[in-house]
């Protein structure tokens, strides 16, 4: 289960004050975000975040007093995934999703509308940092 934050935009960092009321659940991971790569390479400024509900509040989740959140459960799914460290930004992300793609080439059956950025750490893990990108394989 996670909760998930549709479309906001990327110029917002800050999380809305309904977040910071009520249970406070600690750094979770990995946080994903789903982007929407345009066919120029760069990223679309649509975006969806995505948050691990602890195990604990797995069977009775808290509710957001937010609207714009939402908790739903994840599906199973199979990833063709590449690890990369460091403090990746925007264009870590793109970077290493081209290599991706291009290692997977043309006939690999992944969804290409759509890319999970994973970041694995907390901000102030200086070594050591694990992030990934995704690529949903496409069902049989």
């Amino acid at each position: 289960m996670i909760i998930t934050v549709i479309e906001h935009r990327i110029e917002m960092c800050t999380f809305p004050p309904s977040l910071l009321i009520g249970v406070g659940m600690g750094m979770t991971a990995p946080v994903s975000i789903t982007t929407f790569p345009r066919d120029d390479g760069s990223l679309a400024r649509r975006f969806v975040i995505g948050l691990r509900i602890p195990s604990c509040y797995q069977d009775n989740p808290p509710v957001p007093t937010d609207s714009s959140l939402r908790i739903e459960d994840r599906p199973g799914m199979t990833v063709y995934a590449l690890q990369f460290g460091g403090y990746a930004k925007e264009l870590d992300f793109r970077t290493q999703a081209a290599r991706l793609c291009s290692a997977l080439g043309d006939s690999a059956p992944y969804q290409r509308g759509l890319c999970l950025c994973c970041g694995y750490d907390p901000p102030m893990k200086p070594y050591g940092r694990r992030n990934e990108v995704w690529l949903l394989q496409e069902e049989p």
